[in-house]
């Protein structure tokens, strides 16, 4: 429906759902909305997360199993859950990204 950018290095597991479209519910027409999504470098989407319409993940970022993404996601941020929410930032080696 919309462009979709995968940063390199980027993963999305699998039966993860990048949603690029959604519907103006007010509108009587009910009309598409699309809107890109972007995925940073190195980020990740783990296995069944929804990303919706607009949604920018930031580099590094992981998404958690079955999370749904409607805002941005921070970077080297860790998210999880329905509505997914900040759950702690990324350590690598031992070093809070």
């Amino acid at each position: 429906m919309d462009q979709i950018e995968i940063g390199s290095y980027a993963l999305v597991s699998q039966g993860a759902h990048l949603c690029g479209g959604t519907h103006d519910i007010d509108d009587p027409h009910f009309q598409l909305v699309a809107k890109p999504i972007v995925i940073g470098r190195n980020a990740w989407i783990a296995a069944e997360a929804f990303v919706g319409p607009g949604v920018t993940v930031g580099e590094g970022a992981v998404i958690g199993a079955r999370a749904v993404a409607f805002r941005p996601v921070e970077p080297f941020a860790v998210y999880a859950g329905n509505p997914a929410k900040l759950n702690r930032m990324r350590k690598i080696n031992g070093v809070i990204a």
